[in-house]
């Protein structure tokens, strides 16, 4: 009966150690991505924010012209 036992114990222990192995993997993963998304998030506004300076540097005849030209190019599609 005591081989039954521990036979028991060690099978239940490693099916533990494999479901947290698992779970910790997926956390990590996890912060892994939101990381990746912060970052692609932080790109995307640098990008934004320099497009906004460059528009507001323009004086706004040149920016009315721009505006036109982005229009006509949306408005082909």
């Amino acid at each position: 009966m005591s081989s039954l036992t521990a036979i028991l114990v060690a099978a239940l222990g490693a099916l533990a150690s494999v479901v947290i192995a698992y779970a910790r993997g997926r956390v990590v993963g996890a912060r892994l991505e939101r990381a990746n998304q912060a970052d692609a998030e932080k790109k995307a506004r640098d990008v934004a924010d320099q497009v906004d300076n460059d528009v507001g540097a323009l004086p706004p005849k040149d920016a009315r012209e721009e505006l036109k030209r982005w229009q006509r190019l949306l408005n082909s599609r």
